[in-house]
């Protein structure tokens, strides 16, 4: 009925447009007639639409969260929730494809009384795991909401075989499980502006995706930050963790991966892990501070770590295993709190600084750092590190195992 009436309105003035008088063919042609045919092919065009109205959902409308997520169409849809607590005892479950769940901001709460571990949000098709490849969920989108959770709570979203899934915006706080689980959402997962903190587990864990992107998000006090598991292809970048009970990055059987741009201080344990086969990764650019520990290469080839500063870290601010190697160590700066002669920021009680540890690696390049006054050495050498090459490197007001430039020997055959 309303497009009828846009109709007859556009009409009525092409038809004054007319009457004018105007000679030939300019009323037609003038700015104003212009205006009106494009407005009728707009009008037209939105008659010609498939949509029935029904794709946009209003949850103010509905007795539950659930009963107005299960009125979305098969072919998909919005639901929009208005502010308030919404408590769910429960999980919420997104189980149609191409769907989005729009909240207004923090002001729209969904808060998991649930004390059995249950997730707040479920997304998932109906038979969860158990989904056929082909009848996997695609294109899930959260956004501009908050999920609260409780000690005996579990995750905040738990998604599984979710392909192409979008979060953004969302803040999960103190659940008892992950903020943010993906479970083999294989295809480009991307989470982006979200706010995890406080949450008992991991405040975003990714296992089993591939072309990931992790941008612009904070993380603080987890138990850790992130972990990226049997996984490929993670973009991190742009991210602030802080104050973390215990590891900041962990990732695993993983390749193909940056890290970059972020900002991790003040993890009890250590900032950035490589571990199980891990190879193709850069570590870049990032500040590591204050942690008790940096980037630690438990098990990993073929990778770089460069740009990065490691200032006043507790302990070994990088550490190369027996189990990594092929690795190149450029242009990182391994600090204390130095701000001028005589003089450094921190109290005398916080003055720990560390540097680079080569424990039984092989085959790794060493070059173009900076160590200054660390409270460690500044390159240690243990269980004898075989066919590395370090040059070029600058060591100031501290011990080191190698002082000028070394190429360590290569094993022999």
């Amino acid at each position: 009925m309303i497009r009828s009436i846009e109709c007859r309105g556009i009409q009525h003035w092409m038809h004054r447009l007319n009457q004018q008088g105007l000679p030939g063919r300019t009323a037609l042609h003038s700015p104003t007639a212009i205006l009106l045919l494009l407005m009728m092919t707009s009008v037209s065009a939105q008659e010609n639409a498939t949509g029935t109205g029904r794709e946009v959902i209003d949850a103010g409308r509905f007795p539950s969260l659930q009963a107005a997520v299960d009125a979305v169409p098969a072919t998909g849809g919005t639901v929009r929730i208005p502010p308030g607590n919404w408590f769910l005892d429960v999980p919420l479950h997104i189980h149609s494809t191409n769907t989005r769940i729009e909240g207004s901001g923090p002001a729209t709460n969904l808060v998991n009384r649930n004390a059995a571990g249950e997730p707040a949000v479920l997304i998932a098709h109906r038979d969860r795991m158990q989904v056929k490849k082909d009848d996997r969920l695609w294109r899930a989108n959260i956004s501009d909401l908050r999920i609260t959770g409780n000690p005996a709570s579990g995750d905040g979203i738990l998604a599984e075989y979710v392909e192409e899934i979008f979060l953004q915006g969302v803040t999960v706080t103190a659940c008892g499980g992950d903020g943010i689980r993906l479970d083999h959402c294989y295809e480009d997962p991307r989470i982006s502006d979200c706010l995890l903190t406080y949450n008992r587990k991991i405040g975003l864990n990714l296992i089993g995706c591939h072309d990931i992107v992790v941008s612009a998000n904070h993380f603080e006090e987890n138990q850790d930050a992130l972990h990226c598991i049997d996984s490929f292809n993670l973009c991190m970048t742009g991210n602030n963790l802080d104050d973390h009970l215990d590891k900041g990055v962990v990732i695993e059987n993983t390749y193909g991966s940056v890290v970059s741009g972020n900002m991790i201080e003040e993890c009890n344990g250590t900032a950035i892990t490589l571990d199980r086969d891990c190879y193709g990764i850069t570590l870049s650019a990032n500040v590591i501070a204050h942690n008790g520990a940096g980037i630690r290469l438990v098990d990993a080839h073929g990778c770089a770590v460069s740009a990065n500063t490691f200032t006043i870290m507790k302990t070994d601010a990088l550490y190369i295993g027996p189990d990594s190697g092929r690795i190149t160590v450029t242009g990182n700066n391994f600090c204390n709190s130095f701000i001028g002669p005589q003089t450094v920021k921190r109290a005398v009680d916080d003055l720990a600084a560390a540097g680079l540890i080569l424990d039984g690696t092989s085959h790794n390049v060493i070059s173009g750092n900076v160590f200054s006054s660390l409270t460690t050495k500044a390159i240690e050498l243990r269980n004898s590190p075989q066919a590395t090459s370090i040059t070029g490197n600058i060591i100031v007001d501290c011990e080191s195992d190698v002082q000028a430039d070394t190429v360590l020997p290569a094993p022999v055959p």
